[in-house]
């Protein structure tokens, strides 16, 4: 008998550490979600430190400008003499799992051409308060694109 609740009392600590555990990823995921992103970017202003166009650094395009991600998906980029306005987006693919994975930063701008090719639906792959690492690999030639926003 004395086994038995031994055994008992061992598979009720394993199932807490189980349960505790599976609550831990659920807070860690829950942590960057969409709400945690549009917060993050609504907040000051950002500069690009590294627009990578398939192997092609073009970072330089974008030197002087501060973009702001501000209300009503207002996307405004400005060095002091031009300012140039886009919308911007975050939306989550799966609104069932808070995962990084599943949200997309979007980004349009009809004018000039250079910020016509930050028009996309990029892929988030790392976030920070001071910094977001965006990617997106294009299904026509398969190049890989990476635009870097860090706070100003």
């Amino acid at each position: 008998m004395k086994k038995l609740k031994i055994l008992m009392l061992l598979c009720l600590v394993f199932l807490v550490n189980v349960a505790s555990m599976c609550s831990n990823d659920d807070d860690s995921s829950s942590s960057v979600n969409q709400t945690t992103v549009v917060n993050t970017v609504s907040s000051g202003t950002w500069r690009i430190t590294l627009y990578n166009d398939s192997g092609t650094i073009k970072t330089n395009q974008f030197t002087g400008y501060n973009f702001t991600f501000g209300p009503s998906n207002v996307l405004t980029a400005t060095n002091g003499t031009q300012t140039y306005t886009g919308v911007w987006s975050v939306t989550d693919s799966n609104s069932n799992d808070d995962s990084m994975d599943d949200l997309d930063f979007n980004i349009a701008f009809t004018t000039p051409a250079n910020f016509l090719e930050l028009t996309d639906d990029w892929d988030i792959q790392s976030r920070t308060d001071t910094k977001i690492e965006l990617i997106d690999i294009s299904g026509g030639n398969g190049g890989t694109d990476y635009l870097t926003f860090e706070k100003n």
